[in-house]
């Protein structure tokens, strides 16, 4: 792949020619295995890597080397732990609707506020509803997500929202699943 720039300045035109390489990996049987077993979860016990190694057929060292890996070129951005929520007391879970003027530029500041786990921009619906930006919110109540999004209301300068709290959980998972999308056919 070549990659070209060109420079004008008056009646002068430059172009400059960059051959670019590109690194595409592929991920072969074993990572593509891994990558399911990770979405299941780490087992619980004292080697995890080790019981990962036996059910791929690699030892627990491997295994950790391919997560480096995938790691490092992308495919996995984050191993975490998945919290039951409600299992710690966190009860109030809300979607919270702003609607902000066309020329708003607070999204950064709305999207690192304390208790914001999600912010998105979509499209409103001029006259039915005029709310374009989402934020998710998880507390212990609903007082204490009100307090909180009443508070982010003030430091933005944003009085319109709505507070859509959840009353049941029917799905939660990742967004993305190798098994469920296909991912890579091996």
């Amino acid at each position: 792949m070549i990659f070209l720039i060109f420079l004008q300045s008056g009646h002068t035109r430059l172009m400059f020619v960059f051959p670019v390489i590109l690194r595409v990996r592929v991920l072969d049987q074993t990572d593509h295995a891994l990558i399911m077993e990770l979405e299941k979860g780490l087992p619980f016990n004292e080697e995890p890597f080790e019981e990962l190694g036996e059910r791929l057929g690699i030892d627990g060292e491997e295994v950790i080397v391919r997560i480096c890996r995938l790691q490092d070129d992308g495919f996995i951005r984050k191993i975490r732990a998945r919290i039951n929520q409600r299992q710690i007391g966190i009860m109030a879970n809300a979607l919270v609707a702003w609607h902000v003027p066309s020329d708003w530029d607070g999204y950064n500041e709305l999207a690192t506020q304390d208790g914001v786990t999600h912010c998105y921009l979509r499209r409103s619906i001029p006259g039915k509803w005029d709310y374009n930006v989402y934020t998710v919110h998880h507390r212990r109540n609903r007082e204490e997500v009100h307090e909180e999004v009443k508070k982010i209301s003030e430091r933005i300068s944003v009085s319109e929202y709505i507070v859509l709290f959840s009353l049941e959980e029917f799905k939660r998972v990742p967004a993305v699943r190798m098994n469920e999308i296909g991912g890579y056919n091996l």
